[in-house]
C-alpha cells in the first residue's frame, strides 16, 4: 500500500472520528452558554489537554520543526518564545479572565467601562488576530495535505486549502466550543503520542546521544565553509550582512512570541470552559506541562530533520521547511523498518499533523465568530436585545464567512512559513488585546477612551507596519514579489507596535475624565478572589 494511500485511510479515518464528535456535541448544544463555553462542563485536566491541542499548532509541530531544520540554533527561539509566553498568561491573565468574563474577551473590558466602544474594538481586534492565526494553519494543510497525498501542483494546493477551510466550519458550525474542546483533547493526545514516538526513534538512531545527533546535523545542513555555525546563533536573525535591523528584528519577534500568548482571544475564551477558579488555575498548568514537553520535542525533531532528511531535501519539499517533521517520519521510518514502515509512519504523523491543523483552525473560528455575534450582534447592532438563538445563529454564519476569508488569504499566503505566520499573529494580538486587558485587570484610572485606543492604536499600529514591512512586498518570501513598497526594515512589528499599543492606552485615559471606582473594586475583588464569578452571566 502506497504512503498516499494509507494516508488517505487514516486522514479519513480522523475526520470521520471528529465528525462522529461533532455531531454528538451538536445534540448536547442547546444554550448560548453550551455553545460558547461547552456549558462550563470541563474539568482542569480536560481544559489542560484541551489548551494544548489549542496551542500546539501547525506552527508549532510543522514550522518550529522547519525552521530549526533550515535555520538551526535560531530555530529554537520559536520553542522558547512559545512556551515562556505561557508563564505570563499563568500569572497575569489566566484565573482572572476566568473570574471575571463570561464568554469573550470583551466582556472583561466592558464589565467598567461604556459597553458599545469597547465591545467594538475587541471584537474587530479579535477577529483580525484569528485571521492571521487561521492563514498560518491554511498555509500548513496546504504544505502537508500535499506531502500526505502527492499533491505537487499549485492548483491542487488551493483545493486542499479549499477542503480544510470547508471542514472547519461545520466543526464549528455544529460542534459549538464542546465539539472543538473534544476535537482538541483528542488531538493533543495523538500529536504527543506521535511527536514523541518519532523523537524515540531518532534518539535511538544516534544512541541517545544529543551530541551525535547535533553535529550530524551540522555537518549536513549547516553552512559549507562553517558548518559549526548551524548550532550558535546568528545564522538566520541578527546576521552581520542584515546589521542593527536585523538585531532590532531578533528582539521585536522575541517580544511579539512571550506576550502575544496572553492576547490570544481563542487561548482565552478556553478559560470560560471550567466551572472554578481553581480549575482555570489548575488547566494552564497542565497546559504548560505538555506544551513544555512537546516543545523539548521540537528541538530532536528539527536537528533530527536537518541531520537524516538534509536540508535540501527539504526546501524541494517544501521552501520554507513546513514539511520537515513529516519528511523526517518517513526517513527514520524507512532507516528503521524499510520502506512499509517509512509509508507507515509518514501516514501516520502526516495524519497527526492534519488532526492538528483542523482542532486549531476550529478553535479560531469559534473565538472569532462567537466575537462577532456575542460582542458585536448582540451588545453593539442589537443593544443586548438579541435572544439566545439568535445570537448563536449569527455566530454559526459568521463562522461561515470568517471561514472563506481565511481560506482566500491561506491561498495568498502558500510560500511563507507558518511558524513565521503566527508570530505575526501574536505580535498583532500582544499589540491591541494585551494593553487593554492587563490595563483594564490592574489600572484603577482605566476607563472607556483608554481601552478603545489601546486596541486599535496597537492594532492599526501593528497593520500598518506589517503591510509595509518584507512580509508584503520587497523580499525573495514576500507575499508580492513584483512590486515593493516596504518602507519599514523589520519582519516583525512587535517592538514598535507593543509600546504604541500601551502608550495609546495610557493617554487616551488620562485625556478622559470618565472614572468609575465602584465597577473597578468589583471587578478587582472578582478578578482576585472569584467571588461573584457564578453570576458572571447575569452581567
Amino acid at each position: 500500500m502506497s504512503s498516499t494511500t494509507l494516508g488517505m485511510i487514516l486522514f479519513l479515518t480522523f475526520v470521520a472520528a471528529t465528525l462522529a464528535i461533532t455531531f454528538w456535541a451538536s445534540r448536547q448544544t442547546k444554550t448560548a452558554a453550551d455553545y460558547y463555553a461547552g456549558g462550563r462542563s470541563f474539568s482542569g485536566v480536560q481544559n489542560g489537554l484541551a489548551i494544548g491541542g489549542d496551542y500546539m499548532s501547525a506552527a508549532s509541530f510543522l514550522g518550529i520543526a522547519g525552521i530549526i531544520a533550515l535555520s538551526g540554533y535560531d530555530g529554537f527561539l520559536y520553542s522558547i518564545g512559545f512556551l515562556v509566553a505561557w508563564l505570563v498568561a499563568l500569572l497575569l491573565v489566566a484565573e482572572l479572565m476566568r473570574n471575571s468574563g463570561k464568554f469573550t474577551m470583551a466582556d472583561v473590558l466592558a464589565f467598567r467601562m461604556s459597553p458599545r466602544p469597547v465591545r467594538t474594538a475587541a471584537g474587530v481586534s479579535t477577529i483580525v488576530v484569528s485571521i492571521f492565526y487561521l492563514l498560518a494553519q491554511m498555509v500548513g494543510a496546504g504544505a502537508l495535505v500535499g506531502l500526505l497525498l502527492g499533491i505537487t501542483s499549485e492548483a491542487g494546493k488551493v483545493w486542499t486549502i479549499v477542503g480544510v477551510g470547508a471542514l472547519m466550519i461545520v466543526y464549528v458550525v455544529f460542534g459549538g466550543m464542546k465539539g472543538t474542546t473534544w476535537v482538541q483533547i483528542v488531538k493533543a493526545v495523538l500529536l504527543m503520542s506521535g511527536a514523541a514516538l518519532v523523537t524515540l526513534l531518532v534518539l535511538g538512531k544516534f544512541g541517545f546521544n544529543l551530541s551525535a545527533l547535533l553535529g550530524q546535523a551540522a555537518a549536513t545542513s549547516g553552512p559549507k565553509a562553517n558548518p559549526e555555525s548551524f548550532l550558535s546563533p546568528g545564522l538566520k536573525y541578527g546576521t552581520e550582512a542584515q546589521g542593527l535591523a536585523g538585531k532590532i528584528d531578533l528582539i521585536s519577534l522575541g517580544l511579539a512570541l512571550v506576550l502575544g500568548t496572553a492576547g490570544l482571544p481563542h487561548i482565552l475564551i478556553r478559560f470560560y470552559t471550567v466551572p472554578t477558579a481553581k480549575d482555570a488555575r489548575k488547566s494552564v498548568l497542565w497546559g504548560i506541562g505538555i506544551i513544555g514537553v512537546f516543545y523539548l520535542l521540537t528541538l530532536v525533531l528539527g536537528f533530527g530533520a536537518a541531520a537524516l532528511v538534509g536540508k535540501t531535501a527539504i526546501t524541494e519539499g517544501d521552501a520554507a521547511g513546513n514539511t520537515a517533521a513529516p519528511l523526517l517520519a518517513q526517513k527514520i521510518g524507512e532507516e528503521i523498518f524499510g520502506s512499509v514502515g517509512g509509508t507507515i509512519l509518514l501516514a501516520l504523523i502526516g495524519a497527526v499533523a492534519f488532526a492538528t491543523i483542523l482542532a486549531v483552525v476550529a478553535g479560531l473560528t469559534l473565538a472569532s465568530s462567537s466575537s462577532f455575534a456575542h460582542d458585536l450582534y448582540a451588545h453593539v447592532f442589537k443593544r443586548g436585545q438579541a435572544s439566545e438563538r439568535q445570537e448563536v445563529g449569527v455566530a454559526r454564519v459568521s463562522a461561515l464567512v470568517i471561514g472563506a476569508v481565511a481560506i482566500g488569504l491561506g491561498i495568498l499566503a502558500q510560500k511563507q512559513n507558518v511558524a513565521f505566520l503566527v508570530a505575526l499573529a501574536f505580535a498583532v494580538a500582544a499589540s491591541g488585546n494585551l494593553p487593554a486587558i492587563l490595563y483594564s485587570l490592574f489600572w484603577r484610572r482605566f476607563n472607556t477612551a483608554g481601552a478603545v485606543a489601546a486596541i486599535y492604536g496597537g492594532l492599526v499600529s501593528a497593520l500598518l507596519l506589517v503591510i509595509f514591512s518584507p512580509v508584503v512586498s520587497g523580499a525573495a518570501t514576500s507575499l508580492f514579489k513584483t512590486v515593493d513598497f516596504h518602507w519599514f526594515p523589520l519582519s516583525n512589528p512587535g517592538i514598535v507596535s507593543i509600546p504604541i499599543g500601551f502608550l495609546c492606552g495610557w493617554l487616551g485615559t488620562i485625556l478622559s475624565k470618565e472614572h468609575n471606582e465602584a465597577k473597578y473594586a468589583e471587578i478587582e475583588v472578582r478578578s482576585l478572589t472569584g467571588v461573584g464569578a457564578e453570576k458572571a452571566d447575569q452581567h
